[in-house]
């Protein structure tokens, strides 16, 4: 029964996709032009990722260090960075591109990510001159996809230009959906996972690369104690890890005068952090008790396997459903220059101060259990709201078919009272959004001093 009930809990987990909302750089724009720390900042000079290294080289190597030994005191299952993959100084000497292959290596994220200058620009700004665009593979090592209803727009910058805060922390916020946690286990078709120690992928498939990012950007951290006595490989989920990576590499670069990484490093720490504000990526399966689940289980093992299967892509159909409704309505907002009820969430700092102050917690007992507790609330409300057939049938796979459905238009066509609701809800999830994001980034802000 417990290897059934494993068997269940796998397939459940891997539903998920690996990106909680859309495009984190649209929604980072709105959240942080309300927060003077940010949006008054003065310009920075972009700088090359190799440039920074080879100048704090072992101020980086002592932080690594020292967070390798954090991560085995305070996140579950966390597996030891093996002794041969410790960043050493002295690579320096051997030139950039060895520099840049250490650190990454040491970090435990893919060698092939991108880390180049360039911007996402604010969608309410002019739109960008065309000579100056990038094309996607530069900056992403995944292929470019159809996620979120529009595409993504890269704007080159070179070495020593001009940038402003805002547009580096936005811009990086989204980055670590482009290949950066792509195929890091020992299962996985590549030549650094299975030297870097995690072990086999806990759940999806080791040969889908973007599967392979999910462990990196769920954390269920706030299940019930039968869910983990009979998965306990649910625990093997590390967006912990990179939060604490990212934002001590953000407070070192402002100490020591790089305050380009500085913004851009504590981008990358806001992204895992909000992910946790998705309750499908705080949670095992939203709107199911564990007792529901492991009547499916008992179905299942009579030989009954439909309600299982149904349960999966229900719950892939409503995560997608989520985030596709966010992402349609942020961007009608900036297409009509109008701000809309989710702008108005992200900017609403009303709700900052009423959650504690950020620390190394906080994304766990703070961020993570919230989501997990609006999850059944989130799923009442898609019911309530959205076409049955998008949320409630398991014969239409919502994934397949998105780029051809005006989520917002159906909705409204369901009447107003509905679309209330739906937008209601997503408004509740920005709002955290937004106010989580600003209190993680004061943390990091007032362990620095940055220009």
């Amino acid at each position: 029964m417990k290897r059934l009930l494993i068997t269940t809990l796998l397939a459940v987990s891997a539903t998920s996709p690996a990106w909680a909302w859309s495009n984190h750089a649209l929604a980072n724009y709105r959240a942080f032009e309300v927060l003077p720390e940010v949006a008054q900042a003065a310009a920075v000079p972009a700088e090359p990722l190799e440039s920074f290294l080879a100048a704090q080289a072992q101020p980086i190597a002592a932080l690594l260090d020292s967070q390798d030994a954090w991560a085995r005191a305070h996140i579950a299952h966390y597996p030891p960075l093996p002794a041969a993959l410790r960043f050493d100084a002295q690579v320096a000497q051997q030139g950039p591109q060895a520099l840049r292959k250490a650190f990454l290596t040491a970090l435990r994220v893919s060698p092939e990510s991108r880390l180049a200058l360039y911007v996402q620009p604010d969608p309410w700004a002019p739109a960008p001159d065309p000579a100056t665009r990038l094309e996607h593979d530069v900056v992403s090592a995944l292929p470019a996809r159809d996620k979120d209803g529009g595409g993504h727009t890269f704007v080159r910058l070179r070495a020593g230009d001009s940038v402003a805060p805002l547009a580096v922390l936005a811009s990086a916020s989204d980055e670590p959906d482009y290949g950066m946690d792509l195929n890091l286990w020992e299962d996985s078709p590549s030549d650094w996972g299975p030297r870097y120690g995690f072990g086999k992928i806990p759940f999806g498939n080791p040969n889908l690369s973007f599967s392979t990012q999910a462990p990196f950007h769920m954390g269920y951290h706030h299940e019930s104690s039968v869910i983990y006595m009979a998965a306990g490989f649910l625990k093997r989920t590390y967006p912990l890890l990179r939060i604490h990576q990212y934002a001590g590499l953000s407070e070192l670069a402002f100490r020591t005068g790089h305050p380009y990484w500085g913004w851009r490093f504590a981008g990358l720490a806001l992204h895992y952090l909000q992910d946790l504000t998705q309750p499908y990526h705080a949670s095992l399966a939203p709107g199911f008790s564990s007792t529901r689940l492991i009547g499916i289980n008992l179905m299942a093992m009579l030989g009954m396997p439909g309600a299982k299967n149904d349960m999966v892509i229900l719950l892939s159909n409503r995560h997608f459903v989520l985030e596709r409704y966010e992402s349609q309505m942020i961007q009608a907002s900036a297409l009509a220059r109008q701000s809309g009820s989710v702008d108005q969430a992200l900017r609403d700092t009303s709700t900052d101060a009423s959650h504690p102050t950020w620390s190394e917690t906080y994304a766990r007992h703070t961020v993570a259990r919230q989501a997990h507790a609006l999850g059944p609330a989130v799923t009442e409300q898609m019911l309530a709201s959205v076409q049955p057939g998008y949320v409630n049938d398991p014969s239409f796979d919502f994934g397949v078919h998105a780029k051809d459905i005006d989520l917002v238009a159906e909705v409204a066509s369901q009447g107003e009272a509905q679309r209330q609701v739906l937008e209601s809800t997503i408004a509740t999830l920005m709002r955290n959004f937004g106010a989580h994001s600003r209190n993680m980034l004061r943390g990091i802000l007032g362990e620095t001093t940055p220009p």
